[in-house]
Parts: C-alpha cells; sequence; structure tokens
C-alpha cells in the first residue's frame, strides 16, 4: 500500500519539532516521544513515525531546518534492528506450488507456499502483493524508507517451497522482476499496472477462491485425516486456473531479460549485495549449482533438518544424509554461503539425540554451515504430524526440555557461523501444540548468562549500533576444514582491557580449496565467499555517526585475503559478488568473468 502524506498541512507543527531536535545533544526514544506529544496535530493526534520521516525528508533545508541529518532520521525510524547491519533485508514470497517433498511435520496451508502459513506477517504482505515480484520488492524497499531506513543497499531473500522445482521459466522471471523493482525504486513505479492486471487475469479464473480466509475453507488440509494432499489442492487451485487466466504465460522471461536488469543494477541507487534462494538437498547438482549463479544468487538456504538417517525417514524427508554431504559440498565448491535449517523435536528424536545431531553440524567437516536457523518441531493442525500425535506416538518438548536443548545449541555454536534464528516465529494460534513463546532464544541466553556462559556466534557478537574505539580493533583468524577446503575466517573484532575478544566489527569468509572445482572459472582460485563491515564508530573522547566502513576494513581483509591465498600457492583470487557489488569489486582491482569476478595473484 502507498503511503501518503501532506506534510504541507502541518509545517506549523513540524518545523519547531525538528528545529527542537536539531538543537538536542542527545535523541532519545523518551526524549523523542515527549516532544511528538509536545507539537501535535491540530486535532490532538500524534505523527507517526512514517509521518515524521515524510516530513522532515521534505523540510530539511527550509524553513530554517538544516540540510538533511542522517542522526536525525535514525532516531526517528521504526525497528532500528531491521538494518542495523547496513544491509535492508528484502522477503519475497513465491506463489503457491506443487512440492517434491512429504515432510510429516511441514504445515500445508494451501494459501501459501509449502512450509509457510497465511497467518504469518511475511506471507500476509506477499498475498496481499498477489505474490508478484515487483510489487513484495518494491513494497519492502518502500515501505523500510517510510520509517527512516536507508535501502540503498538491498539483500533480496526469496523464499517459498522448493526453489529448485519451480518452473525456470518462473524463476528467471520471479528474480528479474525483482530487480527491476530495485532499479525502479525512487525513479519509476510499476505497481498502479500491476495490480490491474493481475486483477484482469483473476476475473478469469473462475474456479479460484477470494483472498478471505473464508473462501478457502472447502480446501483446508486436516492434518489428522488428509483426503486430498497439498500438491493436489494448489495444482487444483493454482497451476490449472493458470493456464485459464493466462498467469503462466504472464509469469515467463528469458536469461537475457535477466541479464538487463542485473547489468543496471550495477549502478542503481538499489543495489542488490546478496541475492538467497532456499531450496532441498536432494535438489541440488552440479548443474543446478551452475544455473543458480547464473540467475545471481550468492547464498542458499537448505533444509538439513536432522543429519540422523532414521529420524529423516520416520519424518518423510526423501532423502537422506548423503544428499545433504552432498549438497554441502557442491554449495562450498561454488563459493556459495551455505544458511542450513535445522530441526529439534521431529518425531524418532530426543533431547539427547537433537544435542548429539547439532554437535555432529560443527565436528563434522562435511557440514559446518556459515549460518543457521534453529526450528524446534511446532505440531500444526495442517501437518501429517497431528496422526501421530493422536496415536502418542510423539509429543513437543516440555519446556524444560526445549530449554535444555536450545542452551546447548547456542553454546556449541562456533563463532564463524551466524544464528540468525532460534524458533520459527509462527502464530501462536497456528500452533496445536509445542513452544508458543517467540522469546526463547532470549531465555536461553538468559540461562547460560547465570551460569556465567555465554554464545560466540556471530549474531550474539555483533557491534549493531554500538560506539567503539578503532584503536582496540584487532585481526582475528579462525581456521577450520571442511570436506572440500581449508576455510579462515577473518574477523576484525575488539580487544577488552583484559585482552578477551568480543564485539565483531567485520568480517570475511575465505576458502582454500581442497577439492578440484567442476566450475572452470574457479580453478586454481581461493574464493572470498562473504565479506560483512558493520557498525558505527567514534573517535576517542569524541560523539559522531562515523560509520566502521569508512574505516576501510573491507579493503583491509581484502588484502589480507589476498596474502593468504598467495601463501597457499593459489595462482587467483575469486569472490562470489552479489550483481550489485560488482563495482565495489572492480574497484578493487578484480575482473569480471562470467559467473564470478577474480584477480590473477601475482608472486
Amino acid at each position: 500500500m502507498k503511503f501518503k502524506f501532506d506534510y504541507t498541512n502541518y509545517i506549523d507543527s513540524l518545523v519547531p519539532l525538528f528545529k527542537t531536535l536539531e538543537s538536542m545533544d542527545v535523541i532519545t526514544p523518551k526524549k523523542l516521544a515527549k516532544l511528538i506529544k509536545t507539537h501535535a496535530k491540530e486535532d490532538g493526534n500524534v505523527f507517526s513515525k512514517e509521518e515524521l520521516t515524510s516530513g522532515y525528508r521534505n523540510l530539511a533545508g527550509t524553513h530554517g531546518i538544516k540540510s538533511q541529518q542522517r542522526y536525525i532520521l535514525d532516531s526517528i525510524k521504526m525497528k532500528p534492528t531491521r538494518t542495523q547491519s547496513g544491509v535492508a533485508p528484502i522477503t519475497v514470497l513465491t506463489k503457491p506450488f506443487p512440492c517434491p517433498g512429504k515432510c510429516i511435520f511441514c504445515p500445508s496451508d494451501v494459501r501459501m507456499p509449502k512450509s509457510y502459513l497465511s497467518d504469518e506477517p511475511g506471507a500476509q504482505r506477499a498475498e496481499r502483493n498477489w505474490f508478484d515480484p515487483y510489487m513484495q520488492t518494491y513494497n519492502r524497499l518502500q515501505a523500510l524508507e517510510n520509517i527512516g531506513h536507508s535501502v540503498s543497499k538491498a539483500e533480496l531473500i526469496i523464499l517459498g517451497g522448493t526453489w529448485s522445482y519451480y518452473p525456470e521459466k518462473y524463476q528467471i522471471w520471479f528474480i528479474k522482476e525483482c530487480f527491476r523493482a530495485l532499479n525502479d525504486f525512487g525513479n519509476h513505479d510499476d505497481r498502479d499496472k500491476i495490480e490491474e492486471h493481475y486483477a484482469l487475469l483473476k476475473n478469469r479464473a473462475t474456479n479460484v477462491p477470494s483472498d478471505n480466509k473464508e473462501s478457502f475453507k472447502e480446501y483446508e488440509i486436516e492434518g489428522s485425516s488428509i483426503t486430498k494432499t497439498y500438491n493436489q489442492t494448489v495444482s487444483q487451485l493454482y497451476v490449472a486456473p493458470e493456464k485459464i487466466a493466462g498467469f503462466d504465460i504472464y509469469q515467463t522471461a528469458t536469461w537475457e531479460e535477466l541479464l538487463e536488469q542485473q547489468k543496471n543494477n550495477e549502478t542503481a541507487s538499489v543495489r542488490s549485495v546478496g541475492l538467497v534462494i532456499e531450496t532441498r538437498p536432494d535438489n541440488i547438482s552440479e548443474q543446478e549449482v551452475i544455473r543458480i549463479r547464473k540467475l545471481g544468487c550468492t547464498k542458499a538456504q537448505i533444509g538439513f533438518q536432522s543429519l540422523n538417517d532414521d529420524v529423516l525417514t520416520k519424518n518423510h524427508r526423501g532423502h537422506l544424509v548423503d544428499a545433504t554431504k552432498r549438497a554441502v559440498r557442491l554449495l562450498r565448491l561454488g563459493g556459495f554461503k551455505i544458511h542450513a535449517h535445522w530441526m529439534a523435536n521431529l518425531y524418532g528424536s530426543s533431547v539427547e539425540k537433537d544435542k548429539q545431531d547439532y554437535e555432529k553440524l560443527f565436528s563434522d567437516s562435511d557440514f559446518r554451515p556459515d549460518e543457521l536457523k534453529i526450528y524446534p518441531c511446532s505440531l500444526i493442525g495442517s501437518a501429517e504430524l497431528m496422526q501421530y500425535y493422536k496415536k502418542g506416538l510423539w509429543k513437543p518438548f516440555e519446556y524444560e526440555e526445549l530449554l535444555d536443548v536450545l542452551s546447548y545449541c547456542l553454546l556449541n555454536t562456533p563463532q564463524y557461523c551466524r544464528l540468525t534464528r532460534v524458533i520459527r516465529d509462527i502464530p501462536s494460534q497456528d500452533i496445536v501444540e509445542g513452544n508458543k513463546l517467540s522469546n526463547f532464544r532470549q531465555i536461553a541466553e538468559q540461562k547460560l548468562e547465570k551460569a556465567d556462559k555465554k554464545s560466540i556466534d556471530i549474531r550474539a557478537r555483533e557491534i549493531r549500533n554500538s560506539i567503539f574505539d578503532p584503536s582496540k580493533l584487532v585481526l582475528d583468524e579462525v581456521k577450520y576444514k571442511t570436506s572440500t577446503s581449508d576455510e579462515i575466517f577473518l574477523q576484525y573484532v575488539l580487544k577488552n582491557d583484559d585482552n578477551n575478544t568480543n564485539k565483531i566489527v567485520a568480517f570475511l569468509r575465505l576458502s582454500l580449496p581442497t577439492e578440484k572445482t567442476f566450475i572452470k572459472e574457479l580453478e586454481d582460485s581461493a574464493i572470498i565467499r562473504e565479506i560483512h563491515v558493520y557498525g558505527t564508530v567514534v573517535d576517542i573522547g569524541k560523539e559522531g555517526d562515523e560509520k566502521a566502513q569508512h574505516l576501510g576494513l573491507g579493503k583491509k581483509l581484502i588484502e589480507r585475503a589476498m596474502s593468504l591465498a598467495r601463501e597457499n600457492k593459489f595462482k587467483n583470487l575469486a569472490v562470489i559478488s552479489a550483481v550489485g557489488t560488482r563495482e565495489y569489486y572492480r574497484n578493487r582491482g578484480f575482473n569480471d568473468g562470467e559467473l564470478y569476478q577474480s584477480m590473477i595473484l601475482e608472486n
């Protein structure tokens, strides 16, 4: 939905409010809230954060207000954690579509792509936008900008079912439209035209229910007595009507069209600094790795779920651990960042088995993911697991059992891995049985703190918006082996007074392959798999908003990576760059290849 606010109607209230903000040494949330109440609208209502952001952007530099100051926008913006790492996450969902999996724990909401629920906020946004990639991307950018966030660096996160199972032409179209929205944002707006187009197409599909929940009632799947599967129902509701309405003709694109939008994004005002897809291990092959790289992908979210063959079999996962090993190996040889999903409390597992399984994630060189989502199994009404629950074959962990497992996970995650999620934020009304506390990570962290222990994963150590002294930065190198490489995790961390290292300010993932690659472009190459720089820095004794990026940490990390690659006798240094970061790497000596950028290392 487009945000509309005519700031000219409120100049008498907004101008003194912004002038007062400029005069304040420190703008705390409490002081801001009081100021907003003092300068309310004539009708007594207070300005929303969106209205304040819009008003400030339009009035800065006029009416005696100084030119736009980033610190004022930062103080106004809502949900500051959304972009505190310097990147705006743009999550979009693919349309409902058949899934190759038959997992008994997976929800089957026919309004959504497999495993997603229509009550989840991201899913609701997708449905309101017809699951259209342009609409979702553009509206998410608009929403973040409206509440004061910078969106110039965007990470596209494409979720929904099994990405690799969707038709290739749909995949190309979907990503092409995401890029087109990034390129158009702030310059051009196609949303009205797209809405009209979808409304026209949907009118032709007479047997598709309307968007309200009641109209889907007769199609809902009851896990305890499944008469028609998710795939059968979705095919009936969406796949066949598509051919009647013309959705399948509209939702296609060519590689040339995608490459054109990617090229435009290299110099756009909103650039893609990462692109993530979600898939299953048994859908990864050498050809698939090359294909998703061509799409612009830099990271794969991949469902490990369990590293126990017996558990995988009992849960009808459809593949065994060997498939996961192979997928990780191929993705790592391609330089991808590996974002794993792992589930506790699956049918056939236990507290002790889960702890052993989690330890294997990082002790076994076949795995060792870069990022991880921990999703304890919850009982959802549309999942086949309902049948096992009613027969007494499975039950969710008790509070103390779940706390025991999650505390163990937090404590046993290495510092090179980022725990992005510890609980899936499923709306409580959708959970039949199981944990309904969305802050369980915090609960587990508090338990560790009482025992004088703490997690050392990346997310627990991120500097975020804290002020720090750059003279205390030290470069630390964490080395570990995988099935295909020697990995070096280079990190700039802050050294405390007792010489312990704590907060992380920047890092680089360097892969030194020990196995011959199947990608010709990467032969004889060390690979930079990720660089991330974030945080706020000020000089000693001063206050300000100088950013960590201004310290040149990215450049220093690249120089160290070059040195390490030379020491290990590699002829080239490659990088799995995102489309929007190609210019950055060109400026640092990297040359364009077909799928990667690289430089020749001189001895």
